[in-house]
């Protein structure tokens, strides 16, 4: 194998035609040079340059090296840019899966920025529940989550807070609440919910259960749907009322409307779930790009 930075002198001398000037341009003495480029066609096995007395020549086999020496070192600094992008999370692939609330709050400002500051970076995206999310992330199929904790005892993810949201009432627009600037949790008693599976979401199903339970009633659940667009789809139709993020307050407000929650704790918390030994400098970047370590 040819040492690259015989490659380098031997490229420098066929460019310059001169081992002085060569010599002079890799900053050092013109004997070691010249001991390199002999050493060099030694391991070729054959002439490479014709030595005259001011200018320095190639032969037919130095001409084809020349070709391939550029190359080979353009290929080299290549190969060395490339890894240092990956190592500083420059350059990549994150794999992100996220609820589709986390679509309505600050995850769409985070991609964009992202993109924009890390261009060389592959980001995939894929909506999942948090359950799913969970599996995905224990099996290596993504390298981020953004869901809605708290999850189930999961050894090797931990969670991170990114971001937040309210939670309101929605409506159709004939319910007699839909009068009502804002709703009580006391005043749902009695109302058909529509929900989606506890095992879907556990943590915005609990938190929802919690603040029913709080205001001294259990909920009455008609109809589970899959996904929050098909919860608000079923309140659209007037198949009941539900609980959900105040970010999908713009789905379908022509048919459906939005409530506040006459509560303190009214919200809730969106999070991002990694692997505990994750090593991949971009995830680090993306993560470090929302304000997380």
């Amino acid at each position: 194998m040819i040492d690259l930075r015989l490659l380098r002198q031997f490229v420098a001398v066929a460019e310059e035609q001169h081992f002085h000037r060569a010599a002079a341009r890799l900053h050092m003495s013109q004997p070691p040079l010249t001991a390199a480029i002999r050493r060099l066609e030694e391991q070729v096995g054959t002439l490479l340059v014709i030595r005259g007395h001011r200018t320095v020549g190639l032969t037919a086999a130095g001409q084809v090296l020349l070709v391939e020496a550029r190359r080979t070192l353009q290929q080299a600094a290549h190969a060395l840019d490339a890894t240092r992008e990956a190592a500083a999370g420059r350059s990549g692939r994150v794999r992100v899966a996220y609820v589709g609330s986390a679509l309505y709050g600050r995850l769409p400002q985070l991609i964009r920025a992202f993109r924009r500051s890390h261009p060389q970076v592959l980001l995939e995206l894929r909506e999942a529940t948090s359950r799913q999310q969970q599996n995905m992330l224990a099996k290596g199929e993504v390298d981020v989550g953004v869901l809605i904790p708290p999850i189930p005892s999961a050894p090797g993810l931990e969670l991170q807070a990114f971001d937040t949201d309210a939670l309101v009432i929605a409506l159709p627009r004939v319910h007699p609440l839909a009068a009502r600037p804002s709703v009580r949790m006391q005043d749902l008693a009695g109302e058909e919910f529509i929900a989606w599976p506890a095992a879907e979401g556990e943590g915005f199903h609990s938190h929802v259960m919690r603040q029913c339970v709080a205001a001294g009633f259990m909920p009455k659940v008609v109809q589970e749907a899959h996904g929050m667009h098909a919860v608000l789809s079923l309140v659209a139709v007037e198949t009941g009322i539900a609980i959900v993020p105040a970010s999908m307050a713009g789905f379908r407000d022509t048919e459906v409307c939005y409530r506040p929650v006459q509560s303190d704790d009214a919200h809730f918390s969106l999070s991002f779930c990694v692997r505990t030994d994750v090593d991949n400098p971009a995830v680090h970047a993306f993560m470090g790009s929302a304000g997380c370590t």
